[in-house]
Formats: structure tokens, sequence, C-alpha cells
């Protein structure tokens, strides 16, 4: 068919809808495999820098950014006009929970109406966001046949869920196995051709846009769950006189049955934290109770609150109150390496402090400042140089930039939630 010949020989335009963590690294993935790509965003700062090849996401190389955008391979724009040159078009806009924890799926509904409005026929339209099993065939489907459009015959929809790992070096867009799941096999067929050509990695091919949305909330549930174990397993140890962390480095020898995760401060990132609650949302139109998902959120949330709890009877052993220390937070993203500080525990973490009036101040070299949201406050990184004048120092994220025994040797006291110090000996440092 005409439109995987255009796929085959590159002369197809690609339209990516959203220019952020996902959107971003896809269209310059696209866009090096020799496709001409055109991205739409509703956000000035990001059509502005794209277009001046000035990067602004981590996973991004700036030189290679530069060169697409100066050799005319990528364009941004705020026009969805613009996208009716495009034959493939890849939907990567954010799905949040609302104040309810329900899935708030206006930023898709609002992509999708302007793409209908503006899109031709012989078109693959790719739902990328997460987002709850059903969503393609409840939003995208029925935008797109009331313009006309047969599905599967003169317009192609499918769903293939994003699996970007901010700050992973290993593994990135292009070399991460791809699942997807077309409304008819020849939107499989179609959407398959499609990735072969701009993936160096395997394309696993479903029967269903449900299945795929399933897996992906599978995926991450999955790792929220097992975080929750290792966090409660963690509360048992403190009680008991245990080190959790000597327990999962014992575990973690057995060569089967056994995968390592790590307890921490609280779980942070757009996903991890959100995607399990858009399946309990779902679940109840079905009449069922996810249990263990919503008490694997309960204890996740309850982490920030555990560590300030634990530094106060630190603190309370040298003799001093929390609500008279000073304390500094080593990291503010939601995780080690990386800028992103969404749904960051240290948001949280600093709320807490708040509640017990204690003085902090926080450190992040790829956080200068940031807003934390859950009390509307700004927070800038302040430096390093008087360390020791603070009563304890809180290591939220192990970024690997920090020198830890240096750290060590001027810190007052080291309480480590992230197992950072785990070649460093010293009284000074306690571990979660």
């Amino acid at each position: 068919m005409r439109l995987i010949e255009k796929i085959k020989d590159k002369s197809a335009i690609v339209g990516v809808i959203g220019l952020g963590y996902v959107g971003l690294p896809m269209a310059v993935t696209v866009a090096r495999k020799g496709f001409k790509v055109i991205g739409i965003d509703v956000n000035e700062y990001a059509v502005t820098h794209v277009n001046a090849g000035e990067n602004y996401i981590g996973d991004v190389d700036d030189e290679e950014l530069k060169n697409l955008v100066n050799k005319g391979m990528l364009k941004a724009s705020f026009d969805y006009a613009e996208i009716n040159a495009a034959d493939v078009i890849m939907i990567a806009v954010p799905t949040p929970l609302d104040r309810y924890q329900q899935p708030d799926s206006s930023y898709v509904r609002a992509s999708v109406k302007s793409l209908a409005e503006n899109v031709s026929e012989n078109t693959l339209v790719i739902l990328e966001s997460t987002t709850y099993p059903g969503t393609t065939e409840e939003i995208l489907v029925p935008a797109f046949q009331e313009k006309g459009f047969k599905i599967g015959e003169n317009f192609f929809i499918a769903f293939s869920p994003e699996r970007v790992d901010p700050g992973n070096k290993d593994f990135k867009t292009a070399n991460t196995p791809k699942v997807v799941g077309g409304v008819t096999k020849k939107c499989n067929e179609v959407s398959k051709a499609f990735y072969e050509e701009i993936l160096d990695a395997p394309i696993h091919l479903v029967s269903s846009p449900a299945v795929a949305e399933m897996e992906k909330i599978y995926e991450n549930t999955f790792r929220n769950i097992n975080i929750a174990l290792a966090n409660e397993m963690t509360i048992l140890c403190n009680r008991m006189g245990i080190d959790v962390w000597e327990v999962i480095e014992a575990a973690k020898t057995k060569p089967y049955g056994f995968m390592a995760f790590y307890p921490g401060p609280g779980i942070g990132g757009h996903c991890i934290p959100l995607d399990p609650f858009y399946l309990t949302w779902k679940a109840r139109e079905y009449g069922y109770h996810t249990r263990l998902i919503e008490l694997a959120g309960e204890i996740n949330n309850h982490m920030p609150e555990f560590v300030v709890n634990k530094l106060s009877r630190l603190l309370n052993k040298k003799g001093l109150a929390l609500s008279r220390s000073r304390i500094m937070i080593l990291g503010a993203a939601y995780k080690k390496d990386i800028s992103d500080v969404r749904e960051s525990p240290v948001q949280q973490l600093m709320v807490e402090l708040e509640k017990n009036d204690v003085t902090f101040d926080y450190n992040d070299p790829f956080v200068p400042s940031f807003h934390n949201e859950l009390n509307d406050k700004i927070y800038k990184s302040v430096s390093l140089d008087g360390l020791e004048n603070y009563d304890a120092v809180i290591i939220a994220v192990d970024h690997s930039v920090y020198d830890y025994q240096d750290i060590v040797n001027r810190a007052k006291l080291v309480f480590d939630t992230r197992f950072a110090c785990k070649n460093i000996e010293s009284d000074k440092i306690v571990r979660l």
C-alpha cells in the first residue's frame, strides 16, 4: 500500500504531538532516521527552543538537535494545520491524574480533536501516552470515524506505550523494544512497518490497543508494588533492628526467583506513582476493587513521613529537637542523575519538615530551583560549602556527581535513604 511505501522510502512526513520528555526524544529519533518531522506543542518554550535548535531535555543530545533543525529535518509549531502534511502522527501528551486521583484525558481529547480537524486519509495515528485500557478505542476511534475515515482501510490507529526512562544510559528510545496494538490487523501492519524504520529494537505486536494499554500499566504497577514491598520491609526491619539493605544484598545472591527492588524516601516521576491509579479507576467500572495496588500506593506515600520521624529520633539521641535543627537535603529530582522533579518524594519530604517547623535547605546540581506543587513554594539549591553547619544531611537522591566520602567527612550526621554510602564506614552514617 502507498503509506507503507512512503514509510519505507522515507518520504513520509512524521508529526509528533507533544515535545516533552517523551515527544522530543522520539522526534529526534525519527528525524535521525531520515524522516522530516513536524513537532506540535502548545508550550511556547518548547516550540521556540526546538526551532532555535536549543535542547531542554536531558536524554537529547544538544548538537544532534541543533544539526537536525539546521538541516530542516525537524521543526516545531503551535499550529495544528501544519499536521495536514503528516503521514504518520504520534501523540505524546501528558495524561495526569486530577485532584480526585482520576485520569485526566483532557490533553489527549484536545489533541485528537485538533488532529481530526486537520488530517487526511491514509494517515497513521499512534497514541504513545500512558493511559487506562480502552482509551484508544473510546477516544481516538470515534473521533476519526466521525470524519468519515474507515479504520483499517483508509485510516490507521494504534497504541504503542512509551518506555522512556530518563537518565538511563543503556536504553534510549531507539533501542528499547516496542509493543504495538493496532485497532485492526492492517493497523498493526502499518505501525510495525513504521517502527521498524525508526527503531533498532524488536517490535512486539499484540491483538488490540487495550492489550498494549494494559501491559504498560502492568509494567509500572509491577514496579510500584515491589517498591512498596521493599519499603514495608524497611519499616519492619527498623522495628526489629535489622539492616534491610543487608537483607536485600543477601537476597540478591539467589540466581533465580528474586528481583531486587530498593526502598527509599518515596517514589516519583510521571509514571510509577500515577499509572496504577489509571487501573484502579478503570477497575471500578467492572465492579472490582484493586486492593493490592491501592495499599502499595499508601505504603509508598507514607515514606516521606517515615523518613522525618526517623530523623527526629536520630536527632533526639544527640540531644537535639527536630524543630530546632538545621537540615540539608541532598537531591530534589525524583531519581538520580536527572533534572526531572515531577512527583519527586522530596516535595512531600519538604512539606513534612515544614510541618515540624524545621529549617532546611537543599542542594541538587541538576535542579538549581523548582516549584513545589504541594505547597506552592519556590526553592533554590544552595552550595555545600557550609555543610558542617547543618545538624543532619539527608541523602534523598543518590546523584553520581556527589563525593559521598567528602560529604560524610564534613557532615555531623548523614541519613542515607538511598544506600549511597554503602562502601563508606563511619559512625556518622545511618541508613533508612
